[in-house]
C-alpha cells in the first residue's frame, strides 16, 4: 500500500450544492488521494466558482465541457487525464467514509480483480443500503443488490456481477484494455455493459463492506423516474444485450430477454412512460450499429458459459423474491 494513490473522478453538472461536503469527505482519505478530476459538463451554477475559489489538500483538475456531454464521455475525459494506476468513480453527490480508499485499495490488488464497489447507503437514511453491487438477468433487467435493507448487512467481500460507478474503483490498465466506457450511452446501463466486457474477458469485480459512501441519489438526472432517464436506459438496456451477447446465446435467451422488455413496458406504462420506454427501446434497435460489439475470441468461450450462468443464477434469485 506505500505510496499507491488513486484518481478520483467525478462528473458534474450544476453540482455546487453538494461539492463542499464531497471535498471535505475527500479531505479526510487525502493520504491515498493523488488528484481529483471534476469534469463539468456546462454547468450554470456557481460550482466552477467554487472549485476554483477553493483550497484543497490535493491537486484538483477541472475539465469544462461547454455542454453536457453526460456521465460516461465525462468520465473517460478523465480517466484519459489521470496519472494514476486506480480510478476512483465517484458521483459528485456523495460523501465517502475515512479509510474507504485504502480498503478498495487492497482488494484491488488481488489478481484478475477489475473493479471494487463501495458499500453505498442513502445519505438521508444512513441505516438503510442504497447500493452494494448491481446485478443484470436473462430478463435483462438491472437491480441494485441490498437496496433499502439494513446497513449492517453485506458484511463479507464477495464477488458481484457489476460496481456502480458512482463509486466504484478500477484498474486503469484493465480500462484501458476493455476500452473505457460506452461514450454512446451518454449515461446509465455504462457500468454494467463494461462489468459484463470485464467478465467476457476473464476479470472479477468485488463488493468491499469496509468501504462506505453516503450517496443522495439522482441528484442531476432529478428523480427515479423521468422520461430522460426512462429514454436512455431502454435504449440503453438494448444496446447492452446487442454488444455483449453473441447470437448463439440471444437465442438461447430469446424468451427471457422478450418477456423482460415486455414486462417493462407493462410496468412503466403504469407509471404513465409506457411511450417513452417504447420509444427508447425503439431506438435501441434502430441504432444498434452505432455500438462496437464485443469481438467474439474463441479463448473466451468459457467466460462466456461463466456469464451465462451467472444471469440465470440472478434471475433465479430475483423469481424467488
Amino acid at each position: 500500500m506505500i505510496n499507491m494513490k488513486v484518481s478520483v473522478v467525478t462528473p458534474n453538472y450544476n453540482g455546487e450544492k453538494f461539492l463542499k461536503n464531497y471535498f471535505k469527505s475527500l479531505n479526510e482519505n487525502s493520504e491515498y488521494i493523488g488528484e481529483i478530476i471534476i469534469i463539468d459538463n456546462g454547468s450554470d451554477d456557481s460550482s466552477l466558482e467554487f472549485i476554483k475559489n477553493s483550497a484543497f489538500n490535493f491537486p484538483v483538475v477541472l475539465i469544462e465541457n461547454d455542454e453536457n456531454l453526460g456521465f460516461a464521455p465525462a468520465v473517460n475525459q478523465g480517466i484519459l487525464k489521470s496519472k494514476y494506476d486506480y480510478i476512483l468513480s465517484l458521483n459528485n453527490d456523495t460523501q465517502i467514509k475515512k479509510g474507504s480508499i485504502e480498503k478498495m485499495l487492497n482488494l484491488i490488488t488481488e489478481d484478475n480483480v477489475f473493479s471494487v464497489q463501495a458499500k453505498m447507503l442513502q445519505f438521508n437514511n444512513k441505516d438503510l443500503i442504497d447500493d452494494v453491487g448491481d446485478e443484470y438477468n436473462l430478463l435483462a433487467w438491472t437491480k441494485k443488490r441490498g437496496e433499502n435493507q439494513p446497513s449492517t448487512n453485506y458484511k463479507e467481500v464477495d464477488e458481484i456481477f457489476s460496481s456502480c460507478a458512482g463509486a466504484a474503483l478500477y484498474n486503469k490498465v484493465i480500462l484501458s484494455e476493455l476500452g473505457f466506457f460506452d461514450d454512446n450511452y451518454f449515461a446509465y446501463m455504462e457500468d454494467v455493459d463494461l462489468a459484463i466486457r470485464s467478465q467476457i474477458n476473464g476479470y472479477k469485480n468485488l463488493f468491499c463492506p469496509d468501504a462506505i459512501v453516503y450517496h443522495i441519489g439522482s441528484a442531476t438526472s432529478g428523480s427515479r423516474y423521468n422520461n430522460f432517464k426512462v429514454r436512455l436506459a431502454a435504449r440503453n438496456n438494448v444496446w447492452t444485450v446487442y454488444k455483449n451477447i453473441p447470437i448463439p446465446l440471444k437465442i438461447i435467451n430469446f424468451v427471457f430477454l422478450f418477456l423482460g422488455f415486455f414486462i417493462k413496458y407493462i410496468f412503466f406504462l403504469r407509471k404513465g412512460f409506457g411511450s417513452t420506454y417504447l420509444n427508447g427501446v425503439k431506438e435501441g434497435l434502430k441504432t444498434r450499429t452505432n455500438v462496437n460489439k464485443v469481438i467474439f475470441k474463441k479463448s473466451n468461450t468459457k467466460n462466456y458459459f461463466k456469464l451465462e450462468y451467472k444471469l440465470i443464477i440472478n434471475t433465479l434469485k430475483f423469481l424467488k423474491k
